[in-house]
């Protein structure tokens, strides 16, 4: 299993972290997201075959890009 977090500056209320954490959430592989409002911080938990890069696609693609 892999871990990664990431900010997320565009992360400004509920609605945000629930839409990450749903979007997120339903890629194949993926076992646990948790984003924060406060922190604008989101941790993604996931497994092989599932990669970073696409994590990081969708969430440039739903308008959460994360910070580099």
């Amino acid at each position: 299993m892999q871990t990664k977090t990431v900010k997320v500056p565009n992360i400004s209320c509920g609605h945000c972290v629930r839409t990450i954490e749903n979007e997120v959430g339903e890629l194949a592989g993926v076992t646990k997201v948790s984003a924060s409002e406060s922190t604008k911080l989101v941790t993604v938990e996931w497994n092989e075959p599932q990669t970073w890069e696409t994590i990081q696609a969708l969430l440039e693609e739903i308008n959460y890009p994360p910070q580099n």
